[in-house]
């Protein structure tokens, strides 16, 4: 079974999933999840009545997050599923009377609390960001590198959207551009190469990557500043220009190490690689 449709465990029952890859979204099978959550006998009628409950209650926007794709059923044919992506999904949960529902709702209470603090005091979010990478496995070296590397990113969205720049789209747009200048990959065959689907890139790069990813956002916001772009198209070029200040970087430094620093590693395969030499050590 391919990781665009697969099957998930959640307390040893199966959840049934589909990866999205032009969207880059996991789509779960809403009746598996209400069966796991209410171990309902009928998992499909209970799904019909919450559907006609979440409509009484105003809840207008739920064919919008409901999509149908085709998973596999028991019988091992492919039927037409409702499925939801984690918004939609987490959003459906909330209207479930299940005490298994309950730590999901408990959870999105204490992320909505955090992020009301984090909008009160920004340092939160970098404290929280510490801790969560270090529960993850992470270095603390690699961690300030990467911290650092999320205020550098800050910094080029301020400036984009000072110059006008829409999020969402545009901004991944001009970060495509970025990303192909400096490592000569497209940012989805970067994601390719190191085995990444939902997964934050960044994540999953060395500290030389981290580095120079920083070089190329930090080049294009002062280019940016210089330059002041005020369509898509100039704010590209600029991406470009920014892009290709770190690839210049990037082939000067691999010639004198011949080798290449762009890893096909994740962040896995970085910790087993440290694990191994720490070993070897």
């Amino acid at each position: 079974m391919t990781k665009e449709n697969s099957i998930k465990l959640f307390e040893s029952k199966k959840i049934r999933v589909h990866w999205d890859n032009k969207s880059e979204k996991w789509y779960f099978s809403v009746i598996d999840i209400i069966e796991t959550l209410t171990q309902s006998k009928n998992p499909r009628r209970y799904w019909s009545d919450l559907k006609r409950k979440l409509k009484k209650e105003g809840f207008n926007q739920l064919y919008e997050i409901i999509v149908q794709l085709k998973l596999k059923a028991s019988d091992g044919k492919m039927y037409a599923t409702d499925c939801a992506d984690t918004e939609g999904l987490l959003r459906i949960i909330q209207s479930i009377p299940s005490p298994k529902a309950e730590p999901f709702k408990v959870w999105l209470a204490k992320v909505g609390y955090e992020r009301i603090e984090e909008t009160e005091d920004p340092e939160l979010a970098f404290d929280r960001a510490m801790e969560t990478y270090l529960k993850k496995g992470y270095s603390k070296n690699w961690i300030n590198q990467r911290i650092k590397s999320i205020e550098v990113r800050k910094e080029l969205t301020d400036e984009w959207e000072l110059r006008g720049v829409k999020k969402e789209l545009e901004y991944a747009i001009l970060t495509d551009e970025i990303t192909q200048a400096w490592t000569g990959l497209t940012t989805k065959q970067y994601k390719n190469l190191k085995d990444l689907k939902k997964e934050n890139l960044r994540d999953n790069m060395t500290n030389l990557e981290l580095v120079l990813n920083m070089l190329a956002e930090t080049s294009t916001t002062e280019l940016s500043k210089e330059q002041k772009p005020k369509t898509l198209i100039e704010n590209r070029n600029v991406a470009k220009k920014g892009g290709s200040v770190a690839g210049v970087a990037r082939k000067d430094l691999e010639k004198k190490l011949g080798k290449s620093v762009i890893s096909p590693f994740n962040a896995k395969g970085l910790k087993q690689k440290e694990d191994n030499k720490e070993i070897e050590e």
